[in-house]
């Protein structure tokens, strides 16, 4: 085994091995925090989960500034954490029974069981067709729901995006954008005939949200046969306000102002000069 190992070691291009040996310079750094940094042995899984999810979202945000140093450096955070978590299970008294290794094979084992049309005589020449035999194989491993898979702690935006795409991948969709279009306008009808801003009733909130939620649900829909991606799309208008709202502030600031004691005209000058360059 290990001179096969070394055979493959022999054989592989520079970069690959120097790509392994950074590999293997994090797990021996891993190994030697966890076993004299005081705050390194003190983690659990449970200890890291949080900050594991914020670095994600560190790491998305970096994406979508398009910034690849910091994107680089996020990647970096992110592949720390997975390899002490796994430093983590590989210790007598977590219980688990795996290691870095048994984690890197399995996820190669899935790969190459999903992907038949590579690696079998599947017949799969298109993105769509991909996505539904990915679906029927995770049924056929044990799976009861297609949906199944969707993690219940998704942001609800992000969650509804994934229910449409593992329902069209079980042949359950619209054929044409049309149709999905038209549903969005008759679901924005129902709810402006309920909830019409012009009048003064009360309106009932459970129902409201309910009938909002059907609004959103159906753009999201509209959202993915165009392929735009409804969070990013929606993250990146958070980020231009945000970058119009503190513009406002800056030149209020500048000018003297408060923002409480100007009147909307006034803060509308600067707004528009902020989209001028966002």
């Amino acid at each position: 085994m290990q001179t096969n190992l070394n055979q493959r070691l022999e054989t592989m291009p520079a970069r690959r091995q120097e790509q392994l040996l950074a590999f293997d310079r994090l797990l021996t750094i891993m190994d030697e925090l966890r076993e004299q940094c005081p705050w390194d042995r003190k983690q659990t899984m449970d200890t890291l989960r949080h900050l594991t999810i914020e670095e994600t979202y560190e790491l998305s945000d970096a994406i979508l500034e398009k910034d690849l140093p910091e994107i680089r450096k996020e990647l970096g955070d992110v592949m720390l954490h997975l390899v002490f978590y796994a430093r983590i299970a590989s210790e007598p008294q977590s219980g688990a029974t795996f290691d870095i290794g048994d984690v890197l094979n399995s996820v190669c084992d899935k790969l190459v069981s999903r992907h038949p049309h590579i690696y079998g005589d599947v017949v799969a020449d298109t993105e769509e067709k991909v996505k539904q035999n990915w679906e029927q194989l995770k049924l056929k491993e044990g799976n009861k729901s297609v949906l199944g898979g969707v993690p219940g702690s998704l942001p609800a935006l992000v969650k509804a995006m994934r229910i449409q795409e593992k329902a069209r991948g079980a042949g359950f969709d619209w054929e044409e954008k049309q149709q999905v279009w038209e549903k969005v306008e008759e679901e924005m009808q129902e709810f402006k005939a309920e909830f019409n801003a012009e009048t003064d009733e009360v309106i009932d909130a459970e129902r409201a949200e309910k009938e909002f939620g059907d609004v959103l649900f159906s753009l999201v829909n509209y959202a993915r046969f165009i392929d735009i991606n409804p969070e990013t799309a929606l993250e990146r208008t958070n980020k231009k306000f945000i970058k119009r709202f503190q513009y406002l502030e800056e030149q209020a600031r500048q000018n003297g102002q408060q923002l409480k004691d100007m009147t909307l005209d006034e803060m509308e000058v600067y707004w528009q000069e902020a989209k001028a360059f966002t």
